[in-house]
């Protein structure tokens, strides 16, 4: 187990990993069944993928606004204007910047690497901020870290509200330690085959699990059952 520390360096909330509310940014609770909604804690490659990182809260009692307006960026209210509130930088109209006030410090030789909180990716609203995916080597980095922002478009605004979470941190290791190469012959053959048994016994593999969603999209849980197999064969090894 690799254990990620923290302090903080100004207001902070402890981090902590990520979680899926439901109901919340994560969706409804509507069961799996013909008829009902599709919401994203039902993709288990998309709910795997989120739970992965560590959230960041919002510290400060005060919510913020970053609009852009005539191609400029303005922050409501200024951080001048009340010195308990974080200075966040408009950069241009691209970019703004926010300095979080956590210390995080992974293991030697791992990296934290910054990127949208996940409720991004499912927010209507637009209101959602979007950091910028920057690669941070916080081991031997001992100061909090300045996060660029993506500037929200014309007219609307990024919304920073007490507790809420506004970026995720993954924890990667330092190098891309990887070749890619192609395939085999052999090796390829191979994952065509699974890939025929896995469609062939689609039916039996989806164990009553198919269902057709309000917007008329077909959806099974093999990828689920087969992960839930995949990770009991590794318990037992």
């Amino acid at each position: 187990m690799k254990t990620v520390t923290y302090r903080p360096v100004g207001p902070a909330l402890p981090p902590r990993q990520t979680l899926l509310p439901v109901p919340g940014w994560a969706g409804e609770a509507e069961p799996r069944a013909t008829g009902s909604a599709e919401h994203p804690w039902q993709c288990t490659p998309f709910s795997e993928s989120a739970r992965y990182g560590v959230e960041v809260f919002f510290p400060f009692q005060s919510e913020m606004r970053v609009t852009k307006r005539g191609g400029e960026l303005a922050v409501e209210p200024h951080a001048h204007a009340d010195p308990a509130l974080p200075p966040i930088v408009p950069a241009g109209g691209r970019f703004y910047l926010f300095p979080i006030t956590l210390d995080l410090k992974p293991p030697p030789g791992w990296a934290m690497r910054t990127e949208p909180h996940p409720r991004f990716y499912t927010d209507q609203t637009g209101e959602v901020p979007i950091a910028i995916p920057g690669l941070i080597r916080a081991a031997w980095w001992p100061s909090a870290s300045t996060i660029v922002f993506k500037a929200p478009d014309e007219g609307c605004s990024h919304v920073f509200r007490p507790g809420e979470p506004f970026v995720q941190v993954i924890i990667i290791p330092e190098e891309p330690d990887l070749d890619l190469a192609p395939m085999g012959a052999e090796e390829a053959a191979e994952r065509e085959l699974q890939a025929r048994r896995i469609e062939d016994s689609r039916d039996q593999l989806a164990e009553k699990s198919s269902w057709i969603s309000s917007s008329n999209i077909a959806f099974d849980g093999v990828y689920r059952h087969m992960l839930r197999a995949a990770n009991a064969r590794h318990r037992e090894t």
